[in-house]
């Protein structure tokens, strides 16, 4: 702390707390990607649980103030598990493809 790593400590104990912080049942569900430009960035394993936790975000973000009031996390990004690709191959051809895949 004596250095100027205050914010950077508090960082770190908040992704280092990530269960006792969120919860362990929330903690089961998701995962702590990284920290950027004051955006805490979440990765949750259902579109479910990125939801909820998106509904949840300004109550988090004031516990996040008082608890780690150096971390400088402004925000939290949720995000869901990503779609599948249904790229394939290396050559790709531009545009939206065919429309009619699921009826």
């Amino acid at each position: 702390q004596d250095m100027g790593w205050r914010g950077e400590l508090d960082q770190a104990r908040l992704v280092s707390e990530w269960s006792a912080f969120a919860g362990e049942s929330t903690a089961a569900h998701t995962t702590v990607v990284g920290i950027e430009n004051g955006i805490l960035q979440v990765q949750c394993d259902s579109t479910t649980w990125a939801t909820e936790l998106r509904r949840l975000r300004a109550e988090l973000i004031t516990r996040i103030l008082v608890d780690y009031p150096d971390s400088d996390i402004r925000d939290i990004k949720f995000m869901a598990p990503g779609a599948p690709t249904w790229r394939h191959g290396r050559r790709v051809v531009p545009g939206r493809g065919p429309r009619d895949t699921y009826g």
